[in-house]
């Protein structure tokens, strides 16, 4: 067991989704514990292998992981389904809705404890400062957090869903294809955001080193 921990203190879990509009690679926050090793969990047993991204807002995130999207009418309301559990929420102030995070979602239960299977991936927007503000204001309103200087401008440069700041888990983050959630979120949709042609998701993972995912993804 001793072995095994520090073999994966050495490596990181790298998660690759492929949909027809491309591949993401995402790596996940060890920050968020039990987020990290449930997602873990799912990919190893193919849980999201057929799936669908069944809620997608441009300039806001592209939603997935709902069990009963993958044999769904076109019609059918999807975004309940789940696997029967849980997680208790996980805020880190430091991890924050930028372009790219990728989050849990849930319910409204008071507790903010994230679904045991759906997550969404930000696309959100590049915010001038009148609209940070709001954000600001919008966010205090939620009690949720208030970005740090340095995260602003983040959310100012390269963008993000900052409302959701402390409200929603954020455990994981896309290092490679950020495009492929800009095309995503812009496919046409029905009233209920479900995008109308169906776009399917295929995930793996595997241990890579750390020192080589520095490298690969300069972090």
């Amino acid at each position: 067991m001793l072995a095994q921990a520090q073999n994966r203190r050495k490596k990181d879990f790298l998660v690759t989704m492929t949909t027809d509009f491309g591949t993401m690679r995402l790596l996940l926050h060890d920050q968020t514990p039990k987020h990290k090793d449930n997602f873990i969990k799912l990919v190893n047993d193919k849980f999201y292998d057929g799936l669908l991204f069944h809620r997608i807002i441009e300039r806001f995130m592209i939603q997935g992981g709902d069990p009963n999207s993958k044999t769904a009418e076109a019609d059918r309301p999807l975004g309940s389904g789940d696997v029967g559990y849980k997680i208790p929420a996980e805020f880190v102030p430091a991890l924050f809705h930028k372009k790219g995070a990728l989050a849990a979602a849930r319910d409204g239960n008071p507790e903010k404890a994230s679904s045991g299977c759906q997550f969404y991936i930000v696309q959100g927007r590049v915010w001038d400062e009148a609209g940070m503000q709001q954000q600001i204001s919008r966010i205090r309103n939620m009690n949720g957090h208030v970005p740090t200087p340095e995260q602003q401008k983040v959310y100012q440069t390269l963008g993000g869903s900052p409302h959701l700041d402390g409200n929603y888990t954020v455990f994981g983050q896309v290092v490679e294809g950020l495009a492929v959630v800009d095309s995503i979120a812009k496919q046409p949709r029905s009233a209920q955001d479900r995008p109308l042609k169906d776009v399917r998701m295929t995930v793996s993972g595997k241990w890579v080193k750390k020192k080589k995912l520095a490298k690969l993804y300069n972090l």
